[in-house]
Order: C-alpha cells, then structure tokens, then sequence
C-alpha cells in the first residue's frame, strides 16, 4: 500500500487482511435463532439472509440503502432506475423488516433528496412516520447549472403509537451568548466558565453539526458512502437503551454497529460486499479499544469545528 501523509488516519486494509477479516462473518442458510446472529456480521445478500433472521429480535432498525443513483460499490454497481421501478425496489426488502422489530421498535431510514420523496409512500404501508430530519451534508458538490446539493433526509418511523424515544441522551450543546444568572448570582440555565458557556437543548430535526468521514479521521474507510459516526449516534442513544439489538441490512463499511457497539447496545448487520464486511470487523475490533465518537464528548454532541 502506498505510504501515507503522517495526518492521514484512513483505514486500510491489504488484500490478505480483506480475506482474513471476511472469514470472522456469518452466513446464512436456514432461519436461525437471536443467538447465531447478535453481535455479529452476516456476510450475504440482503434479500437472502433476511428471510433467515428471528421474529421480534431487533429494538431499532437504522437503513442506509442505496440511494436512486448510480454508485459503485466495491465489485458491484447499483444504477439508477426509474422512481416507480425504485419504489419496487424499496418495498421488495422494506415488506420484511416488520417481522423482525418489537413492537415498541423504530426505524430509521436514510436518503437523498431525490430519493426522499419515495421513502414515506413505500415505508408508510408497514410503519408509522413520525419525522423527517434533515441534515447538512458540508462536503456537497457545487453544480454549474443547479444548487449545489449538501442535504439528506433520515425518516423516523415507528412500529406502533407505544415507542422509546431518549430525549435527555440527545440533547445539543449550544453557546450561550446572553449568560443570564438568577438574583443569587447563580447561572440560569447555563454551564461553564469564562468563554466556554452553554446550555443544553432539545434538538431539532434540523442537523448542521455534521462532518462527513475524511482523511484525518479514524472511522474514515474507501467506501464511497460512508455515514459518520456522529450521525448514527444520535439515532442509537434516541430510539433504543443499553443491552438494545440495533439492525442494519445494508450495512457499508460497518458504522452502524461499530456505534452501536461503542454505545453498549447489541447489533446485527448484513453486507454483500466482502470488503466493506472486512472494513466493519475490523472497525469493531479496533471499538474493542477506542470507544470515542468523534463530536460526541461526556454525553453532549458538540457544534461542527467545536473545540
């Protein structure tokens, strides 16, 4: 592998080391119990391996499929269709996600703005939609005849009306630029000292403290569309406790269960792509030893840029 600069802490993984980490993961031929499954990565086409997986066994289920674009993925190139044949495509591996959530479960569902408009009709037919958040993509490309496009959506559906939703673990670190105190002199909803003052708030479903995996960042791997960390977080620690099981199909390079994981919850995931399966096992191995979440410091997730 060719040397790189001293900065550069992208993970990479040599063609021998692919090969070893691919064979730490599962497959599946027949329906299996939560035990053959939890806290390990199915290395297996989606739409097989599903099938295969227990009733009830996952509290959260967090997708990041391919979105209505054509992208290439390791060996495989997944293109662009029409949005009618697209919102086929989704229902043909949606259908089977309800069998294997809890009753009080939620899912969540990333996408594009293109992609965005199909979500709510197909997921709708098996999941109650509870929001869309919107999140600032900063590393968007500029266009010479269109906006340059820096927005994704995650929509937030549930199983039933009866849901967790952690409002206390999700809330935002925000400077305070008017540190008020009461007639004791004590701060009014305020932390901290000299410059650094804040108070915390109920999130929005408006996201601008995002930075997209890069070069000089540990989880940052070769898959072209990695999820941050940061991002999952905040999904994990919302709909779902400790011990939870955490459920990704189509799970990239790893980092849905490498936070889940880091975060204390059990995780499931499926990958086709041998890989992304070594980059996700090795990402959870090295979870053994660095449980950091970069913007997310002693339970408070930081502005972008934030000290």
């Amino acid at each position: 592998m060719k040397k790189k600069a001293p900065r550069n802490k992208t993970l990479e993984l040599s063609s021998g080391e692919i090969s070893s980490y691919a064979k730490q993961a599962v497959k599946l031929k027949s329906k299996v119990s939560p035990d053959a499954v939890i806290d390990k990565i199915i290395y297996q086409d989606a739409f097989k391996a599903l099938d295969f997986l227990p009733d009830n066994c996952v509290d959260l289920i967090v997708v990041d499929p391919p979105y209505n674009l054509t992208k290439n993925f390791a060996s495989t190139t997944f293109k662009e269709m029409g949005m009618e044949k697209y919102k086929k495509w989704l229902d043909s591996w949606l259908s089977k996600l309800p069998r294997l959530l809890k009753e009080n479960g939620s899912v969540y569902i990333c996408s594009d703005w293109k992609t965005s408009i199909a979500i709510p009709e197909t997921a709708g037919k098996y999941f109650l939609l509870q929001n869309r958040i919107s999140w600032e993509r900063e590393k968007g490309r500029s266009a010479l005849n269109n906006w340059k496009n820096c927005l994704e959506d995650i929509w937030f559906f549930t199983k039933s009306p009866q849901y967790k939703f952690n409002l206390e673990a999700v809330k935002v670190q925000r400077q305070v630029i008017a540190p008020y105190r009461d007639e004791k002199g004590n701060p009014k909803d305020w932390k901290g000292e000299g410059t650094d003052k804040y108070r915390l708030t109920a999130p929005s479903n408006i996201w601008t403290d995002i930075s997209i995996p890069f070069w000089s960042m540990p989880e940052n791997t070769p898959h072209p569309t990695q999820k941050p960390e940061k991002l999952i977080a905040k999904l994990i620690l919302a709909s779902s406790d400790e011990g939870d099981v955490v459920f990704d199909p189509f799970l990239g390079s790893g980092t849905t269960a490498v936070t889940a994981k880091k975060l204390k919850r059990h995780f499931i995931g499926i990958e086709r792509e041998k890989e992304y399966v070594a980059y996700a096992l090795k990402r959870l191995e090295d979870a053994d030893e660095n449980t950091d979440i970069q913007g997310f410091e002693n339970g408070v997730f930081k502005a972008r840029n934030a000290r």
